[in-house]
């Protein structure tokens, strides 16, 4: 699905939001990741109506995608008076967001493996 805006989550869009939160990531990340993954290019306003999220919910979860850089935004002049419209899109495509939380995952299951070992040997000592 690759349209502008949606009006609401479909169960697949659902079930990978609940993947996502099962990987660690924030519902509210994830619901918007999950989003913007299934958009060209999208406002704000329109992230919150899609993902049935609050404005001040959907600006934590835009920080924290920009602290990943995941996301892009850039400004557009609003019809009518009043401040720029800021319009966000992912900065990669997802397969390469995905690449780097397996990436992630990978290496936080290692050093776990790894703490498991050291322990074994402590204590057969």
């Amino acid at each position: 699905m690759k349209s502008t805006n949606f009006l609401s989550f479909t169960e697949r869009e659902e079930a990978m939001t609940d993947m996502l939160v099962g990987l660690g990531l924030k519902r509210n990340v994830a619901r918007v990741l999950v989003y913007l993954s299934s958009t060209d290019e999208t406002t704000s306003r329109m992230i919150e109506r899609g993902t049935d999220l609050r404005q001040p919910e959907v600006s934590l979860a835009m920080r924290q995608l920009q602290e990943y850089r995941w996301i892009k935004s850039t400004e557009s002049k609003a019809d009518s008076k009043g401040r720029p419209v800021k319009i966000y899109r992912l900065s990669q495509p997802i397969s390469v967001i995905m690449d780097f939380i397996e990436s992630e995952k990978k290496q936080e299951a290692k050093t776990q493996l790894d703490l498991i070992l050291k322990l074994r040997e402590t204590i057969s000592v």
